[in-house]
């Protein structure tokens, strides 16, 4: 038991903030089909991908349903005209959501790497459109800043 918490913190030491991020994503992707609370949904999450999921991942995601309206009021303020945030896929919804949250509420990240962040994310789980659209409101947003 005790070689299997030092494992667990061993992991927690080594999580770059790239995979906290991706997990953030990930966690905000799947609440946006559950009504769960955000630390039932890390625990299933963690448990059926037998991974360790940051409190980084966990408070981000947590962040962003605390802040959501103010979020997704910046995307849709960033939006081309004809386009209402319904239109967007839950997947570029999710990774714009976490990126936008640290942009509004963690002085620690600098906007430019929340955006470059946000957009290895979407070449990694999105298709070549939704990544330059997924900059381009990001873009927009940090603009407004």
């Amino acid at each position: 038991m005790c070689e299997e918490n030092n494992a667990m913190n061993q992991e927690r030491n080594r999580i770059s903030r790239y995979k906290m991020r991706e997990q953030a994503f990930i966690l905000c992707f799947e609440s946006l089909f559950s009504d769960a609370d955000i630390d039932e949904l890390a625990d299933n999450a963690g448990d059926a991908r037998d991974e360790f999921l940051s409190d980084y991942a966990i408070d981000c995601v947590k962040g962003i349903k605390e802040h959501q309206d103010q979020i997704d009021e910046k995307i849709a303020s960033n939006l081309k005209s004809g386009w209402k945030i319904n239109r967007i896929s839950k997947v570029s919804l999710a990774i714009m959501r976490v990126a936008i949250y640290e942009m509004l509420y963690l002085d620690d990240i600098p906007v430019s790497v929340s955006i470059n962040e946000a957009v290895e994310l979407s070449k990694k789980y999105t298709v070549e459109d939704d990544t330059a659209f997924i900059n381009g409101v990001l873009g927009a947003v940090a603009k407004s800043l």
